[in-house]
């Protein structure tokens, strides 16, 4: 996703993969998000080999605030019991056995959590939010004026974006060409958004995209599933999430190619170096003690897996 500009993407041959994301949807839940709210001091964290790294006034709250758009399946969702699940829970409960606190996500619009990150209502932002160069300086994508101090990211994963419609109704949809002259449903301030206002441009006089936006990406699916839309996109493990779980997988399917591949970034408020440093050591750890493949693993996701904690690598 993206607050202006996000995305959630993965490589093409993902679908497959994805099927197993449904059953293990359900698992491992214990460890992920959802935590008491003044998050207990992990006694744990004495253990933690590197709790040294963060700042002290988040060492001494033993809690690291999240802001996510929690509507994302599998990257970040709710149960069935109303646990916060998915990917981002995961890797961040991961990265918190290796800083002695608890990542304790707080659900929020997407297109508003870098402004929670600028307001400090949280300490990071993990929601699918594609790294960019806009985005890390504070530039609006569609206007390209500067409109914050802009973020920093530690880049986690890669994924590209995808198309969808009615299952057996693509209209002949397989480009983001083809949606000239049709309506297409997607979240707002998301890289689908912005990917669809791009393309509107290139489309012949009086045939340019319908564009309906929508708070988050579950609305967005329901209008295209009650045929208020004649698509919908959104980063490919989401849409293949979809696609598989939707209506037993009888609602939707995938058309095309997935585009605009890019990394997925945890992001860090500008001038927050420590807590960046922090992130950024504990992601590498966790990538070389083979923690962060088995959770990827887990969701079915393995072709967006990354091998070392990059910085800012968006483009």
């Amino acid at each position: 996703m993206t607050a202006s500009s996000t995305r959630r993407t993965a490589a093409k041959s993902r679908i497959a993969a994805v099927c197993a994301i449904a059953v293990a949807g359900t698992m491992l839940l214990a460890a992920c998000g959802d935590q008491t709210k003044n998050g207990p001091r992990n006694s744990a964290s004495a253990q933690a080999p590197l709790a040294g790294l963060l700042p002290k006034e988040i060492k001494d709250k033993g809690v690291i605030k999240v802001g996510s758009d929690i509507a994302y399946p599998p990257v970040e969702f709710k149960d069935k019991s109303g646990k916060t699940v998915g990917i981002d829970p995961d890797i961040g409960a991961a990265l918190g056995k290796q800083l002695g606190v608890t990542f304790q996500f707080q659900n929020g619009t997407f297109d508003t959590l870098i402004t929670g990150l600028r307001s400090k209502r949280y300490d990071l932002a993990m929601s699918s939010m594609t790294d960019t160069k806009d985005r890390q300086q504070g530039i609006d994508s569609e206007t390209k004026k500067k409109v914050g101090e802009g973020v920093d990211f530690v880049d986690y994963f890669s994924a590209g974006v995808s198309i969808y419609t009615r299952k057996g109704d693509d209209q002949g949809i397989s480009s983001w060409a083809d949606l000239c002259g049709k309506k297409i449903a997607v979240q707002r301030g998301t890289v689908s958004h912005d990917l669809a206002k791009t393309e509107s441009k290139k489309c012949p006089a009086g045939k340019s995209i319908a564009i309906e936006t929508f708070d988050n990406d579950l609305e967005a699916q329901t209008r295209l599933r009650s045929g208020g839309a004649d698509a919908g996109s959104s980063d490919f493990p989401v849409a293949a999430y979809a696609v598989k779980t939707s209506g037993g997988g009888k609602d939707f399917q995938i058309v095309g190619e997935q585009v605009e591949a890019a990394p997925y970034g945890i992001a860090v408020a500008k001038g927050n170096d420590q807590l960046t440093k922090a992130v950024q050591a504990a992601l590498d750890a966790i990538i070389k003690n083979g923690e962060y493949n088995k959770i990827i693993s887990k969701w079915g996701v393995e072709a967006g897996a990354v091998t070392e904690a990059k910085l800012n690598g968006g483009s």
